[in-house]
């Protein structure tokens, strides 16, 4: 199979080279796994431009959103083996969460974003995101926006602390500790995705930088009425956050830090098995991969947008999540095939690089079927 997919590994990697010699990106990686096994693999550009560190395929990357997918997945690596039910009342297991009449979420409307509790304070700042305990009695004493499962809202900070404090109540562990010896490890990639990062790891990492994703932050405050209240003005998914070494090193499981290489392998073991892993059954890839929750515009962005359990949901049957800034990780169900991206210059407005190579990827491998 090797040989059989080297003009494409030719091409993505001669798109990189492009993109970053025009300077519209500094540091990417690439990676695909088809049918369990790594088919590209692709890397190129600068870890750190200070300094001149160059980007190998095992520097780990802050993707924005592109980390609900790891947290996601350690919910179905639990549902699994019987640790946890979609179903779960939160404030079952989380008394305090209760408060202000949210008895009834469940910890699918925390999946599918339908939990109603997607605001955080205007003054919240990254050193709150840094105490675990402070921004869990935050979301606890939040008043909802709907009742659960009423509107589709984009949870863009709270996912975390809402996934991550059932599961760290139910199994004792934290998220960021389930990722590691559940997931990652099994997978030999416990080094190459975090949910956080340990401290002795934090010279490893790229540096993200802006390019040009503020102005779209800037655009969405002035123009969405709703955006400021999600992601308040110290607190946006940017590079500002993404840079801060307090901030990686900290539980914020609605981000993640990753390999393409790395997050590829874990969604390939979601639909297929991988080295003798295979993270959950069909039957549960099915029903994590079903459209829940209402439709209509969502409340944050007005776009439609359409999710199964923790996952974006695509028309082209993909599902996985996307980051601030150009990362992603998708899977391809029916073709066996897995998608990631990741990429130091965060950027926005002048066309979606990385998604055009997970198209370009997508087809190359549907055309051969």
């Amino acid at each position: 199979m090797d040989g059989d997919w080297e003009s494409l590994r030719a091409d993505v990697r001669r798109t990189i080279d492009e993109l970053i010699a025009d300077g519209r990106e500094s540091g990417v990686q690439v990676a695909a796994y088809l049918h369990g096994s790594p088919m590209l693999d692709v890397h190129a550009g600068s870890a750190d431009r200070a300094t001149g560190r160059a980007l190998g395929g095992d520097t780990p990357i802050w993707s924005a959103s592109t980390g609900k997918a790891l947290t996601a997945t350690v919910v179905h690596v639990l549902a699994e083996r019987g640790e946890l039910d979609y179903d779960l009342r939160i404030a079952e297991v989380w008394p305090e969460f209760g408060r202000h009449g949210k008895e009834r979420i469940t910890l699918r409307h925390a999946l599918t974003h339908t939990a109603g509790v997607p605001v955080l304070p205007a003054d919240v700042t990254p050193e709150d995101f840094t105490d675990w305990d402070r921004m869990c009695a935050i979301v606890a004493d939040s008043e909802p926006i709907a009742p659960p499962g009423a509107v589709s809202a984009y949870h863009a900070w709270t996912f975390g602390w809402l996934v991550g404090e059932v599961v760290r109540r139910v199994t004792g562990r934290r998220v960021s500790q389930v990722l590691a010896e559940d997931v990652a490890g099994p997978l030999g990639v416990a080094d190459e995705l975090y949910l956080a990062v340990p401290a002795a790891d934090l010279d490893r990492l790229a540096r993200v930088e802006d390019r040009n994703l503020s102005a779209l932050f800037a655009f969405a405050s002035a123009n969405l009425p709703h955006f400021d209240r999600v992601a308040p003005a110290g607190v946006r998914p940017g590079a500002e956050i993404g840079s801060r070494a307090d901030v990686l090193a900290a539980e914020v499981p609605a981000t993640g830090t990753v390999t393409a290489r790395a997050l590829a392998r874990m969604l390939a073991a979601l639909i297929g098995e991988v080295d003798g892993v295979r993270l959950i059954s069909p039957d549960r890839l099915r029903t994590v991969t079903t459209p829940d929750g209402p439709s209509g515009p969502e409340w944050v962005f007005g776009q439609q947008t359409t999710w199964g359990l923790g996952y974006a949901l695509d028309d082209d049957g993909s599902f996985g999540a996307a980051g601030s800034g150009g990362s992603l990780g998708f899977a391809y169900p029916e073709l066996g095939l897995t998608v990631a991206a990741t990429k130091t210059l965060l950027a926005a407005g002048d066309g979606d690089p990385m998604e055009d190579l997970r198209v370009r990827i997508r087809d190359a491998v549907a055309a051969r079927r």
